[in-house]
């Protein structure tokens, strides 16, 4: 895995992994993950080995999200194999300095680039993303899922904090508002103050 670069964000924690492709006349070759890249590039995501993968479809203006989960609580690699995701990220950790902001990534993927990313979601942060073409994207994660353990932020919750969130990114997202196709228990979710209130918000911290 050649890894060209690796960006930081405001939300500790959130990382983005861009990696090399090998194009020439019959198409590419990439490799896009490798565990000792990972840890030689100091980037200790797996702490316990990758315990779930994901792979998922969307079509053009589907909203997921904002989702998370505890017992076990999960991490999230995601990037997109085909398509044009926007990925979003919403710190949920106690005495974090930008709990309750969220932050958006364009995450086009065409067979022409050069590169691809991976998006590193953080344990504690609240996941979701929304889509400007049909996509596929694909997701490692820290954690294996537990229904019985998970809860959603409303992507409308008006308590939620864009301010650090790319703008161009933030105008789209509220552009597409009434054009998303999205779940009622997506839509319905709860906000950022009633998931601070409950006592399962205590496990997430920095």
């Amino acid at each position: 895995m050649n890894i060209n670069n690796i960006t930081n964000f405001q939300i500790s924690g959130v990382k983005l992994i861009n990696f090399a492709r090998y194009s020439d006349q019959r198409g590419y070759f990439t490799e896009t993950f490798r565990g000792s890249d990972f840890i030689n590039n100091h980037l200790k995501v797996f702490p316990n080995g990758i315990m779930q993968s994901n792979e998922s479809f969307s079509n053009k203006n589907v909203l997921r999200g904002l989702h998370f989960q505890w017992n076990p609580n999960m991490g999230k690699l995601v990037r997109t194999i085909a398509g044009h995701m926007v990925d979003l990220v919403l710190d949920l950790r106690q005495e974090s300095p930008t709990q309750g902001m969220i932050m958006a990534f364009d995450m086009p993927a065409k067979e022409t680039n050069s590169s691809s990313s991976w998006i590193w979601v953080p344990e504690g942060c609240a996941h979701g993303n929304f889509f400007l073409e049909n996509s596929y994207i694909e997701y490692f994660c820290s954690g294996a899922y537990n229904g019985e353990c998970e809860a959603g932020i409303s992507p409308f919750s008006e308590d939620i904090d864009w301010s650090i969130c790319d703008s161009n990114l933030k105008d789209k997202f509220f552009e597409l508002k009434d054009a998303f196709i999205a779940t009622p228990k997506d839509i319905n979710g709860l906000s950022v103050k009633e998931w601070l209130n409950r006592p399962e918000a205590n496990n997430f911290t920095i």
